[in-house]
């Protein structure tokens, strides 16, 4: 009997231990370190085949050069800076170069407003019309004359919620999806779709946008658009801080993301990564100095007072890979915690239930991989993602321990898209453990 209790009782000691050592609901504990590819159960050799496919692009001139990022488990695995970061081909790329990254700010202008929602300042449902009350009583676009703008309206069925503005579902659209609509009203309006002009502010544009006509009623659809512009002011009516000061205190300081910022330091203006566009031939040339009313070096302005929630940060590789982490140990990182792992889950849980959005589902500020996603791509149920229309691209899987971020500058570029598509099979063709 002695025996048997003494087995026992090692037994429930070695479990104890066993159980401790398994990250709390799925969620890791890591800090981002560099390490050899196989040390996190990947292949180097397999990693080789990433660089040639993307050296191929670079060498047809499809893609001038990229930054490619790649992680598991914690570890670093690879990390480079590939071709050059200039139209003129006189600078190579470095892999802490700075890129637009446009969209993926959503994400953490997302973070921001669930950081503020932990604190008890709002529930996910409220009406945005009890915080910004120029949103009271949206109205629908009913009939538009395309030849003066005019438009008429009708009331929409129910009030658009903080969590229609977090799932892209309020109705709201952005102007350069459809110019001759939307694009028309806005730009009537004065508001822009990303990045603003001298002397604007978001508070100032996100009242205005307030008033103009949705799209859809609140709830109906999945339309993408400038809802997260009008989240990042609402950090601002809640916090009291404008955006680029609550996401400096709140998150880039805590997670020291050194080189993230909507305007960057002149100091660091050599860092950033020369905006391209496409020409007929599919090759990648440099941009003048606007395209579609978008100046080339927009970042580069010290003094600039918009701060676009929905696509106006710059950043590096690094930086973002850091953030992703940060979602992938359930809201904390290297000791500072951001959010916690519950409120992580709610944002990685489809929320716009059997609406349209391709293959994946939408969280709170992330798209969603489903078993649809993943008969497409080797991707895991449940990896988040998203990217940024300049020419940037990242996704995060729980399962794999995954984060995986490639950057460019080709605005707008069919190569790019072709280029992620190929990235996402070769980084999980390089798994061999």
């Amino acid at each position: 009997m002695n025996k048997f209790l003494l087995s026992l009782a090692a037994s429930l000691l070695l479990a104890r231990v066993v159980f401790a050592q398994v990250p709390e609901a799925g969620y890791s504990r890591r800090v981002l370190v560099p390490a050899k590819p196989e040390e996190a159960g990947m292949s180097s050799e397999r990693l080789s085949r990433l660089d040639r496919t993307l050296e191929q692009y670079i060498d047809q001139g499809r893609i001038p050069g990229a930054v490619v990022l790649v992680a598991r488990h914690g570890k670093i695995i690879h990390y480079k800076g590939l071709g050059m970061k200039d139209g003129e081909k006189k600078e190579p790329m470095q892999k802490d170069d700075i890129f637009r990254i446009a969209s993926q700010t959503k994400a953490i202008t997302s973070v921001a407003v669930m950081m503020l929602y932990e604190e008890g300042r709002f529930l996910l449902d409220d009406p945005v019309a009890k915080y910004i009350p120029e949103f009271r009583k949206p109205v629908l676009l009913d009939k538009f004359n395309e030849k003066d703008s005019s438009y008429t309206t009708r009331p929409a069925q129910g009030e658009v919620t903080i969590r229609h503005l977090l799932t892209h579902t309020s109705g709201i659209g952005y102007g350069f999806t459809n110019p001759k609509l939307t694009g028309a009203v806005y730009a009537k309006a004065g508001v822009p779709d990303l990045i603003g002009a001298a002397g604007m502010t978001l508070k100032d544009r996100m009242k205005v946008l307030a008033g103009l006509p949705l799209l859809h009623n609140p709830g109906e659809k999945f339309t993408y658009g400038l809802s997260v512009d009008m989240l990042g002011y609402l950090v601002e009516v809640l916090s009291g801080q404008n955006l680029a000061d609550f996401f400096r205190q709140r998150i880039f300081e805590p997670l020291a993301m050194r080189d993230t910022y909507f305007y960057l330091p002149l100091s660091k203006g050599h860092r950033l990564v020369m905006l391209h566009g496409e020409n007929q031939e599919g090759k990648a040339e440099k941009l003048p100095e606007r395209r579609r009313g978008l100046p080339r070096d927009f970042p580069l302005a010290p003094e600039g007072s918009y701060f676009s929630g929905g696509g106006g940060l710059s950043s590096t590789a690094l930086d973002y890979a850091v953030f992703l982490q940060m979602m992938l140990n359930g809201g904390e990182y290297n000791g500072q915690r951001l959010l916690s792992r519950k409120t992580v889950d709610l944002m990685l849980t489809n929320q716009i239930d059997q609406l349209s959005l391709g293959p994946d589902k939408f969280g709170l500020g992330f798209s969603v991989a489903t078993d649809k996603s993943s008969a497409r791509f080797p991707v895991s149920v449940g990896t988040f993602a998203w990217g940024g229309a300049f020419g940037t691209t990242y996704w995060a899987d729980p399962r794999e321990e995954i984060i995986a971020l490639l950057l460019t500058q080709v605005y707008p570029s069919r190569a790019v898209g072709e280029a992620q598509d190929k990235f996402r099979v070769l980084v999980y063709q390089a798994i061999v453990d």
